[in-house]
């Protein structure tokens, strides 16, 4: 077994690789916030099992609870209120881009996977000190 495929070092790098995914789609998002229409994506929430390391969920990370939530384009969910999206306004071009929640959750996500990292750095550091290569 290498040093590096501790379970530990495993969490940490796909909590970074998650985090890129995550950084791409805000910027996506920002991108498109003049596009009529867009709406915007984030990525679901990142969960290991405690037991094995291993994420937990799978698919293609985008956040989806019901198949009955996503309704195709022009069509009206059974008490759906068109001019809200997540709890937003809707702009009159049908764009759901708020730039404010996007740049809070940009900035949080920085944060996040700076923390990762400085650990993934700190655990690395643990281990040569461990083997004396340090």
């Amino acid at each position: 077994m290498a040093v590096t495929d501790l379970p530990i070092l495993g969490m940490l790098r796909t909590k970074m690789q998650w985090h890129q995914a995550r950084q791409k789609l805000i910027a996506e998002n920002v991108a498109n916030a003049d596009m009529p229409g867009f709406r915007p994506r984030d990525l679901a929430g990142l969960r290991f099992d405690a037991a094995t390391g291993e994420p937990v969920g799978g698919g293609s990370g985008l956040a989806r609870t019901d198949a009955g939530h996503i309704v195709p384009a022009g069509a009206e969910a059974p008490g759906a209120d068109p001019r809200r999206f997540k709890g937003f306004e809707i702009r009159p071009s049908g764009n759901g881009v708020n730039l404010e929640e996007e740049m809070l959750k940009a900035g949080d996500n920085q944060s996040d996977y700076q923390l990762a990292a400085s650990l993934y750095q700190k655990s690395l550091d643990a281990l040569k000190i461990a083997v004396g290569k340090r």
